[in-house]
């Protein structure tokens, strides 16, 4: 069973110590919500954020109300947060990452150095990332009882440190036990600790599905947009850029279908439906349909892998995106040039931000370098 769970809505006794790792906008957003319900946080987030949330308290902002969250405890570093809960005599039950997908590696080994150090157990870790390869990277070094799959769907951004404001009152959260065989025994608990708290959860069965699913709603939009620094509803109305999405998109359902992952629905997208169509529909059918739903999504923001690249970060989520649709695809002997470009184009560009300027805008230049690759 692929499809979404419906989840109960339990009435239950707080019990669980969390660690949510990351203080951006979705850890100060999950964190806030799970303190306000009365379940013990410790937020790990470094000196500035730690100071700001000791002063002000934690600040949601939410349909133009503000909140203040004192009940929950702002910690400088992992090390920090450790020893807190060592100090106390309170273990961490499980630990939220929301940290970026390339700084999770370092999160990992702070983790597990942090706890050594304190004397404590390694928790359980839901990663509520986007990508693809971020809870095989929580397996690999914990184990696959302590994984657990989630990503998370939230308009929310942080104005100032120790503030997070929700542009949009609906989101939503998606959990999956990572390996069915070795289950995450706290799953049940934080799954009715996080419902609990207010907290919109479904549940899916088929933690794959459901990550490789969000993958392919991250990816509408994103590494265009990232590459000609304009808002996806501008790349969209473009046919070689629209034609250049839709091979990507043909592309990584190709490489779910060889790895037998199918697309499941998803609040208002039908993927799991549509994937016939967006696998071989006729592009001029598929274009404005793409253009409606990506403006309708995204309206006139930027997306992720442009903000990074705006930042002036040297590395990129891109890597989990396209970038992870593109080594699938070349471990299992299918074709995916278009993730291939467009990961190694924003990568370059990371790498090399003198060169942006030559790309804002330039559809003609990107849609020269997939020419030899996209086909009507």
């Amino acid at each position: 069973m692929t499809e979404p769970i419906p989840s109960p809505q339990p009435a239950i006794p707080n019990s669980l110590h969390l660690l949510v790792i990351g203080a951006g906008a979705i850890g100060c957003l999950v964190g806030g919500k799970l303190a306000q319900g009365g379940v013990a946080v410790t937020l790990a987030g470094r000196q500035r954020f730690a100071d700001a949330v000791t002063a002000n308290g934690l600040r949601l902002i939410s349909e133009g109300a503000t909140q203040r969250i004192d009940a929950i405890h702002p910690a400088a570093s992992l090390d920090a947060a450790f020893q807190h809960a060592a100090k106390n005599n309170r273990p961490f039950d499980a630990a939220i990452l929301t940290v970026k997908s390339y700084d999770t590696a370092a999160a990992l080994d702070e983790v597990k150095n942090a706890a050594a150090n304190a004397g404590l157990p390694v928790p359980a870790i839901l990663s509520l990332q986007n990508g693809v390869g971020n809870e095989e990277a929580v397996a690999a070094a914990f184990g696959p009882d302590h994984t657990i799959a989630g990503t998370i769907t939230a308009p929310v951004e942080v104005p100032e440190t120790g503030v997070v404001r929700l542009t949009k009152p609906k989101w939503m959260i998606w959990l999956a036990q990572w390996d069915r065989q070795q289950p995450a025994p706290v799953f049940a608990e934080l799954h009715r600790q996080l419902l609990a708290a207010g907290i919109p959860v479904t549940l899916y069965a088929d933690a794959r599905s459901m990550k490789w699913t969000k993958l392919l709603m991250n990816q509408i939009g994103n590494a265009t947009s990232a590459i000609l620094a304009q808002p996806p509803g501008v790349t969209f109305a473009h046919p070689a850029i629209a034609n250049l999405e839709i091979t990507a998109l043909r592309e990584t359902l190709a490489v779910m279908a060889g790895l037998g992952i199918r697309p499941v629905n998803v609040e208002k997208y039908p993927l799991g439906t549509l994937a016939p169509l967006l696998r071989y529909g006729p592009r001029w059918l598929l274009r404005p349909v793409l253009r409606k739903i990506v403006s309708g999504a995204r309206g006139g923001k930027m997306p992720s892998l442009f903000l990074d690249l705006d930042a002036g970060k040297m590395q990129n989520e891109v890597v989990w995106y396209n970038g992870a649709v593109a080594r699938a695809g070349k471990e299992n002997g299918v074709p995916t040039p278009v993730n291939r470009l467009l990961s190694e184009t924003v990568l370059h560009l990371a790498a090399h931000p003198d060169e942006r300027e030559s790309w804002r805008g330039n559809v003609a230049k990107l849609a020269q370098a997939a020419q030899s690759i996209i086909t009507e």
